[in-house]
């Protein structure tokens, strides 16, 4: 098993772009889906985007469709996302994941420790 582990974050305005990227030590990622979570203060962990193995098939929450795009390079062992037009309502720890397809924490067995990004208005 390896270490997922997070970067990309920061600090941006409101209306500009991140990319996140999650890069995988120990090839976790190897053969398994991936996916981005959020917690923002005082607020539970919620799935912000997911990709399968292949990257054919996706999944985002509602609120960031259309703002932000998951992708991956599986020769890299890296998981990205792209974030455009963010707003303040962004702001959170972002963590990626690993092993698992669904909507919850629960759902996915490998963590990276997460990456503030913090959207100033």
């Amino acid at each position: 098993q390896g270490q997922l582990v997070e970067s990309g974050g920061g600090l941006v305005q409101a209306g500009g772009s991140l990319r996140l990227s999650c890069a995988d030590s120990g090839r976790t990622y190897s053969g398994y889906n991936g996916a981005w979570f959020r917690q923002g203060p005082g607020r539970e962990r919620e799935l912000v985007a997911a990709i399968s193995w292949s990257g054919g098939s996706t999944n985002y929450a509602d609120s960031v469709k259309g703002r932000f795009t998951i992708s991956r390079d599986n020769a890299k062992n890296t998981v990205y996302l792209q974030m455009n037009m963010l707003n303040p309502a962004d702001t959170a720890l972002y963590y990626c994941a690993a092993a698992g397809w669904g909507t919850t924490q629960y759902d996915y067995r490998y963590w990276g420790r997460g990456t503030q990004v913090t959207v100033s208005s």
